[in-house]
């Protein structure tokens, strides 16, 4: 498996989690716990958007990793 590769099944996996992240903050029932999971997918999200800044870096950097 490639680094571009191993990237992008990490970002899914992110955007995945973060998704959970977020139905789960909208459907808890005790309070504590929708702010705990809003600000953990809020974290994650963080997380995504440095991820997705590598995969640009490692794109423009070896281009044999640009999707085609």
């Amino acid at each position: 498996m490639t680094v571009a590769s191993n990237v992008n099944q990490c970002l899914a996996t992110i955007r995945a989690i973060e998704a959970q992240l977020s139905s789960l903050a909208l459907t808890s029932l005790d309070e504590e716990a929708k702010r705990l999971f809003h600000e953990t997918m809020l974290e994650i999200g963080d997380i995504k958007k440095d991820l997705q800044s590598r995969k640009t870096e490692l794109e423009f950097e070896e281009p044999q990793y640009k999707p085609n």
